[in-house]
């Protein structure tokens, strides 16, 4: 992905990247956000393999109208992940638009009106490059932890195999860099383009392709996330150490990360006043607080103990119960 002088040396500042390394030092990180989509919501977002190819090529077309860089992805079948750096707002509208545009794909080929409108996505501030790191590697993982036959960098449909490849050889293609590729990709016609893309926008020559795939090199800053880990050794260190105990496997979403209290606090007086007509449990039996605190878990996905503490409940008691 080619960025601008302008916003490579904003990702540089606010990634820490000039930054020397330290080791055990915490290095701070700005403007970086993990989304999810509860995988618990629909049935499937993606039903074969058409459906995910559409659902590569709709990032594209999608990212390219906002200020957001994508730094890494995966789309499941029944939920998506994505690490995004930009203004909260921007990645919101992305990710909703994202989901409004794969809503209208799905009724205009599987004709199933409105089959997303009960999904909501979750995301999850990633404040230090550790957890950057950890929400990349746990992104990634998710097809191999799902029990898929594939290996992280080789899931088809993520930004798996975008880092720390050296292509050209058999067990690593160079996709574009030969003769017979760069022309098939170049003879493609524009309405060609525009079926594949499912967009009458930017369908133009010099988007590479693999077959009808939007090569994914073409919105991901592989560069960056490179650059963020140093090193191919420190990335697969992180790719074999980031363990589902470290999270909650629930639906594949991040639970050691929490949503700041302050914002939590709101999250829940708005639940809260939707369930009950109150703000306040103050007033609320056991029986009600567990409702609202599995409400506000199926919502955000903030940790289990920080929900438990602004219901008013036993953590002991309850953590297997949200």
């Amino acid at each position: 992905m080619k960025l601008d002088g302008k916003l490579l040396a904003e990702l540089e500042s606010n990634l820490g990247l000039n930054i020397p390394f330290v080791k055990g030092q915490t290095i701070k990180v700005n403007k970086c956000w993990h989304f999810y989509t509860n995988g618990r919501a629909v049935d499937a977002l993606f039903y074969d393999e058409t459906d995910f190819i559409s659902g590569m090529n709709r990032i594209y077309t999608t990212v390219v109208s906002f200020k957001v860089v994508v730094l890494a992805f995966t789309l499941m079948d029944t939920h998506v992940h994505f690490i995004l750096y930009g203004e909260l707002d921007d990645c919101k509208r992305f990710v909703y638009e994202y989901l409004r545009r794969t809503s209208q794909y799905i009724e205009d080929r599987h004709h199933q009106n409105n089959k997303l409108s009960r999904v909501r996505a979750g995301y999850q501030c990633l404040d230090d490059e550790k957890y950057l790191k950890t929400a990349i590697c746990y992104t990634l993982r998710n097809a191999p932890v799902g029990g898929l036959g594939y290996t992280a960098w080789d899931y088809p449909w993520s930004s798996g195999s975008l880092y720390f490849r050296n292509t050209g050889y058999w067990n690593s293609p160079d996709w574009l860099n030969t003769q017979e590729e760069r022309e098939s990709s170049t003879q493609m016609t524009c309405d060609g383009r525009r079926k594949v893309m499912r967009s009458r926008l930017y369908a133009n020559k010099g988007v590479r392709m693999v077959g009808d795939v939007v090569f994914p090199g073409e919105y991901v800053a592989s560069e960056i996330v490179e650059r963020l880990f140093r090193s191919c050794r420190a990335f697969n260190y992180f790719m074999s150490t980031t363990r589902e105990d470290e999270f909650e496997s629930h639906e594949g979403l991040i639970s050691n990360l929490s949503i700041p209290m302050q914002e939590m606090r709101q999250n829940k007086r708005q639940v809260c006043r939707e369930l009950f007509g109150t703000e306040s449990v103050k007033g609320l039996d056991t029986a009600s607080r567990l409702r609202l605190a599995r409400a506000l878990r199926s919502r955000y996905n903030s940790s289990v103990k920080q929900i438990v503490r602004l219901c008013g409940l036993v953590y002991d008691e309850v953590k297997g119960l949200i």
